[in-house]
């Protein structure tokens, strides 16, 4: 039986994609963190118990969840907004606010007091890199981190390389 080629595919619960975009498993992650904040709804979320413990089980049991692999993601400014969209949401779901009420994000921020996603993800990037500077240099991490990056014909921008 021959291999067949495919676009993408889930692997260690992350999206794989033929390209380098990571929206497939942002989107991906951002819609099994919702689904589990929404199976907790009725239990926790809207339950008596303080909000400081709510916030301890988002960070313990919704959080990983969500950001999961999130290392090695690389972030455009969508994801970026499809991120914050998901961080806010698990904040309002978590205080009980609801979308009718008009409350600004700084404010559940100031709540909270929690970091927002994607400063979560940036310190676990820099972390991961800084542990892949300290390997050795025969070590496959470190030699694909400081490899050349080779054109692919077209330059930062977008627009093709002129040759000539």
């Amino acid at each position: 039986m021959a291999a067949r080629s495919v676009d993408q595919f889930v692997y260690l619960d992350s999206v794989i994609q033929s390209s380098t975009q990571s929206s497939p498993d942002i989107i991906r992650r951002g819609g099994i963190t919702s689904a589990a904040m929404q199976g907790l709804d009725n239990h926790f979320w809207q339950s008596c118990i303080s909000i400081p413990t709510k916030l301890k089980l988002n960070n313990t049991c919704i959080l990983p969840i969500f950001l999961y692999g999130s290392e090695c993601w690389a972030v455009t400014r969508m994801d970026v907004r499809r991120i914050d969209v998901v961080d806010e949401w698990c904040l309002t779901t978590l205080l009980g606010i609801k979308w009718h009420q008009f409350v600004h994000n700084e404010d559940v921020r100031k709540i909270t007091k929690q970091p927002n996603f994607t400063a979560i993800i940036q310190s676990r990037r820099l972390s991961l890199f800084g542990h892949i500077a300290c390997m050795d240099d025969d070590a496959d991490a470190k030699i694909i981190l400081t490899a050349p990056h080779q054109r692919t014909g077209r330059d930062h921008q977008g627009v093709p390389v002129s040759h000539g």
